[in-house]
């Protein structure tokens, strides 16, 4: 165990009390629960930084960074399409969502063909993240309507683009793996 596997460990725990703080009755529960999720999103990078800078990269750590990061995002995203009520926030929260589970598979599936690295993450899915980050951290800390939500709602959208983008990416670089295996 070290510094980021606890990092990440740490974002699992966060899980739990982003969903308290949400439904807290208080006019102060969003904004706590946006500062949550923010401090849940450096840790998302700050762990993979330290895990390379001091050289603790571990098996445990790259299989859980992953799951952590897709489990918070799905997790904020069910929230806000409940709050939002709007087929504006589910669409791009499906697609996102929809993305991880195939992208995850593949991966998975390319690992056990010993060609992961043709699914290596990618500058676009760096961007993503990060847009994603942006809009779930500015839809998260204000209501619905208010132009901060309305510039999440467009953030989001700009990051289910770059979702499909990269999808799209890893698909075509798996698809003589895909093919041959047909």
């Amino acid at each position: 165990m070290n510094i980021p596997n606890l990092l990440t460990l740490a974002r699992l725990v966060f899980i739990p009390l982003l969903v308290i703080l949400f439904y807290l009755p208080f006019a102060w529960s969003l904004p706590l629960t946006a500062a949550l999720f923010g401090l849940a999103a450096i840790t998302d990078w700050l762990d993979g930084y330290l895990a390379r800078r001091w050289d603790q990269s571990t098996p445990f750590g790259a299989f859980l960074d992953p799951v952590a990061d897709k489990v918070m995002v799905a997790v904020a995203l069910a929230l806000l399409v409940e709050r939002f009520d709007s087929a504006l926030l589910t669409l791009p929260a499906l697609v996102i969502i929809g993305r991880e589970i195939v992208i995850s598979a593949l991966r998975e599936w390319m690992a056990e063909m010993g060609k992961r690295a043709s699914v290596a993450v990618s500058w676009i899915g760096k961007i993503k993240t990060t847009l994603q980050m942006v809009a779930l951290l500015l839809l998260l800390g204000t209501p619905p309507g208010t132009w901060v939500a309305n510039l999440g709602m467009m953030t989001l959208y700009l990051a289910a683009i770059l979702t499909l983008w990269s999808m799209l990416r890893y698909l075509r670089a798996a698809w003589p793996e895909l093919t041959r295996s047909l």
